[in-house]
């Protein structure tokens, strides 16, 4: 008896044992094969990275005792970054010439967003290593910056954790 998918009749097998043999012949995107693309940080010092997330907003339209719902506006949410901070090159050291492009301690004053806002790029690695899935984030900028805590007790590496907002993203491919 032939199988058909519902709502994608294009998905038709002609047998059982078609829509088995298919069932095994995909291969997944592993959550560790990625790299994290811009400007000076080498992307071996990114550990992890979040992909993007969008949230569409509602407007409700009041019309007598009911309501009816149209998308509102969209909102691109935050990413969290982690990165190793290696001794050379300094993660923190390029992380700190990313923020000051942002707001300059020594003087107190804020720079244009046209320097510190950056185009990034995660790429999605296949097994080979070839680039199988890109996202650009548009006008990416940091909102928050931790460099790693000391700790006499402890054997971990240190680690910095960047909350990174931008303006819109791009699934390339």
């Amino acid at each position: 008896m032939a199988l058909q998918d519902s709502i994608n009749p294009a998905l038709a097998f002609k047998t059982d044992q078609e829509m088995f043999s298919r069932a095994y012949s995909w291969e997944p995107k592993r959550q560790h094969h990625f790299l994290l693309v811009f400007d000076d940080l080498p992307a071996y010092l990114v550990k992890a990275s979040g992909k993007p997330t969008i949230a569409n907003g509602e407007v409700a339209l009041d019309h007598i005792n009911v309501k009816r719902y149209v998308k509102g506006k969209s909102e691109w949410s935050t990413i969290t970054m982690t990165l190793y901070d290696a001794i050379v090159p300094s993660g923190a050291q390029a992380v700190m010439e990313w923020v000051r492009l942002h707001h300059e301690s020594a003087t107190g004053r804020d720079g244009y967003s046209s320097f510190y806002k950056k185009l990034l790029r995660l790429h999605q690695l296949s097994p080979l290593g070839e680039v199988i899935e890109e996202w650009i984030l548009n006008g990416a900028f940091i909102t928050d910056a931790s460099f790693g805590t000391y700790d006499w007790g402890s054997d971990s590496v240190q680690e910095i954790e960047l909350t990174i907002r931008y303006d819109w993203a791009l699934l390339n491919f």
